[in-house]
């Protein structure tokens, strides 16, 4: 078995064998944290930049900014591992930024405004310093993103309340009949990758899973929030979301394992990596329908390095930065696409680094459950662990990539025909699915060590 002082001198890969001990990824977990790893950096809001690169190619990324999902799915990694603290100042400041342009909101919901223009929908992307919104054109139709901050809010309300300097119960019923309005169910929008609208599965299954858990606690942890919302500006019921959330049920069921199944050819997506999160960390899907999507992300998606968001992904294709500008990179593609995907070369897709740690997370959680059940310990889901949470560590950046080694890509892609990490390095939600895998990884094999497994 490894010290830590041997690290260094082992490919990443093999970091995690068959003799690893928990001690020996607590080890781990300490290494990459002294290496900055899991350094998130933090504004002064309690928000975190999408990611956190040097140089003008990275500056003109637009990545120092804030998004709306990227911020959840970090605040979660800190929820679960034990840092609640910068969890709930997280979400609370996304709460505060959606509350200062709540006006979003009611203007699509009294039909003053145009939702079929993204401009018009509430800005899922702004800036984290002064939570101010950004002038330029972009996809902001997101409901995933809006789905997300639900899902986590409602989550904190319920289990941290003391850290909760204030509930905008007046916001989360407005979300909701902004959700109703739009018809969640059957809206186009741009989903995870921000680009051409169509009606996700991805989508519309946050959404649900956001509706559920606030079914959930508010019957469970806090039914005194059931007569609250009742007596909000807008006024929401139980059985208002009990029914929204069959819409999404439904319509879920009717698209699963399909990412889109529309009759036009353009919208229309048989395999999506963003399915992924629907899995983990939402646990939003039965394990009939997460077994089907993983087995489409194994046999579609799964690369040499990483994992494709979607077959035909022109996004970081071969050769991207010499095909376009540093300010051409990262615009937003949603009107028409058609001209980026001109530059793709079959096969050369960008190569993911968010997916590999989240599903080794799902696995873990799996198998963790299990236990919990009593039940027989299932090595299956022990061995996709640990594959997947190889493969993770195995994309970590080496000594000769230019952000130096040791960091979460936001993907590789290929240049001149070698797979390198693209300019989005570190990314903070690798970062944060990384850190989760480890932490389900330290889990597992406590309790096999327990069991003298």
């Amino acid at each position: 078995m490894a010290t830590t002082r041997d690290f260094y001198n082992l490919d990443p890969s093999q970091w995690i064998e068959k003799s690893t001990t928990s001690k020996h990824v607590a080890e781990l977990r300490t290494f990459l944290v002294e290496q900055g790893t899991f350094r998130f950096p933090r504004l002064s809001s309690g928000l975190f930049p999408a990611a956190s690169g040097i140089g003008s190619d990275f500056e003109a990324t637009g990545y120092r900014n804030v998004w709306v999902r990227d911020n959840v799915h970090v605040a979660y990694a800190h929820w679960l591992t034990g840092d609640a603290e910068v969890a709930t100042c997280c979400i609370q400041a996304i709460a505060e930024f959606l509350n200062r342009h709540r006006h979003r909101f009611e203007n699509i919901i009294h039909g003053t405004v145009d939702p079929a223009d993204p401009m018009n929908r509430p800005h899922i992307r702004f800036r984290g310093d002064d939570l101010t919104e950004l002038p330029e054109k972009w996809a902001h139709a997101q409901n995933d993103a809006l789905g997300y901050f639900l899902w986590l809010y409602s989550t904190l309300i319920a289990s941290c309340r003391e850290h909760m300097r204030q509930i905008h119960w007046e916001l989360i019923a407005l979300l909701i009949h902004y959700f109703e309005t739009i018809e969640f169910w059957k809206d186009e929008d741009s989903g995870h990758w921000e680009e051409s609208r169509k009606i996700s599965a991805s989508s519309i299954g946050t959404v649900t899973k956001a509706l559920h858990r606030l079914i959930n606690d508010l019957q469970q942890s806090f039914p005194e929030g059931v007569k609250i919302l009742r007596d909000c500006s807008y006024p929401i019921t139980i059985e208002q979301l009990t029914k929204l959330h069959q819409l999404g049920q439904n319509a879920i069921l009717n698209i699963l394992p399909w990412e889109c199944n529309s009759d036009s050819l353009q919208q229309q997506r048989k395999h999506d990596a963003a399915l992924i999160f629907l899995c983990y960390p939402l646990e939003a899907l039965s394990k009939d329908e997460s077994d089907k999507v993983l087995l489409h992300v194994e046999q579609h998606l799964l690369g040499p390095i990483g994992i494709r968001r979607y077959l035909g992904d022109s996004y970081w294709c071969a050769n991207y930065k010499k095909l376009l500008s540093p300010d051409q990179r990262s615009v937003d593609f949603s009107d028409d696409i058609s001209a980026r995907n001109r530059l793709m070369q079959p096969g050369s897709e960008a190569q993911w680094c968010i997916f590999d740690p989240a599903i080794s997370c799902f696995y873990g959680s799996r198998y963790n459950k299990q236990y919990a059940k009593g039940k027989v310990a299932d090595e299956v889901s022990f061995q996709k662990q640990v594959h997947y949470l190889q493969r993770s560590l195995a994309q970590l950046t080496k000594e000769k990539d230019a952000c130096g080694p040791f960091r979460c890509p936001e993907s590789y892609y290929l240049q001149n025909d070698l797979w390198v990490p693209n300019d989005l390095t570190p990314l903070l939600w690798t970062q944060a699915n990384l850190l989760q895998a480890i932490w389900w990884m330290e889990r597992s094999l406590k309790l096999r060590e327990a069991n003298e497994l």
